[in-house]
């Protein structure tokens, strides 16, 4: 059976569904709806005559004829992609598109000043952002490139570091320190209402300190635990309850007065933002654009 120019198309949406396991998430990478998707595939299986995947209403699984179309076609499609990519160097304006998986911070304290100077400079290349938390594989869900602190970097990974490192601090509303009073040591936070970080892995985070014995982390007690940034700082804001935080996120905050820093002298350094992709593909161009202009403008230093 000779290849139809259709099937080259499904098959890069089959392509999509399997690295998402979702029909949303695919059609979302991929520009169409998931009713499309759906359709195309469907014509795929029929031509081929054979089933692709298994679909319920919770789940997307491939078959093992899937699960072998994808092996057998993973590969090539990807160095067409790169081929593609190749010819940015015979243009004059790049072109493409490019799929970061960032932590939200991120994406605001370390994108948003550079892109305006990115859009400008390359037209031609689209930005996608996914700005989340939540730990992810950035192969199998289809992305270029993830940023992530430096020591949640995944080990396989090649890395870029983009940032200095980062200051973490104590903060909290004035209305709370009237309430409550401050903290004299780290060890007082188990007496205090502390806001708690629901980490990318579920993980409830431990605060980190650093004083004269080095560093040392305290697992804070926390009655509100939130795993969005935002929502915990207008928790901050409103008196709630202590607030673990970068200092370039409350900056503003500490400097109108609406939240105070404590317990300073035990604040912490960590490791800085870093870039990360596969180490088994060339750099497609938009993204070394993008990696060399954060560079060069250096939001947060470098």
């Amino acid at each position: 059976m000779s290849t139809r120019r259709s099937d080259l198309a499904d098959l890069t949406y089959f392509l999509a569904i399997a690295r998402h396991r979702n029909f949303r998430l695919a059609g979302i990478e991929m520009g169409v709806s998931a009713s499309a998707l759906s359709h195309a595939l469907k014509g795929l299986e029929a031509r081929l005559g054979v089933r692709l995947l298994h679909r319920t209403n919770r789940s997307v699984t491939l078959t093992e004829a899937g699960a072998a179309l994808r092996d057998a076609v993973t590969d090539p499609f990807a160095r067409i992609d790169q081929a593609i990519d190749d010819l940015n160097r015979h243009r004059d304006t790049p072109t493409g598109r490019i799929r970061l998986n960032v932590l939200a911070d991120a994406a605001s304290l370390l994108l948003a000043p550079v892109l305006p100077v990115f859009a400008d400079r390359y037209p031609g290349i689209q930005v996608d952002i996914a700005a989340r938390d939540r730990m992810v594989d950035v192969i199998d869900g289809g992305f270029d490139a993830g940023i992530r602190h430096g020591d949640t970097v995944p080990e396989d990974m090649v890395a870029q570091r983009l940032s200095a490192d980062l200051r973490w601090m104590v903060v909290a509303a004035p209305a709370y320190i009237e309430r409550h009073g401050v903290p004299a040591h780290p060890e007082a936070l188990r007496d205090h209402h502390c806001l708690g970080v629901r980490l990318g892995d579920d993980r409830i985070y431990r605060w980190e300190f650093e004083g004269s014995q080095g560093e040392f982390a305290v697992a804070v007690p926390s009655r509100i635990i939130v795993d969005d940034g935002r929502a915990m700082l207008a928790l901050a804001l409103a008196g709630v309850g202590l607030m673990y935080a970068m200092e370039h996120n409350v900056a503003p905050h500490v400097a109108a007065g609406t939240l105070v820093p404590v317990l300073s002298d035990w604040a912490t350094t960590g490791p800085g933002y870093h870039i990360y992709y596969s180490s088994r593909r060339q750099v497609p161009t938009g993204l070394r654009l993008l990696i060399d202009l954060i560079r060069e403008r250096r939001p947060l230093g470098l």
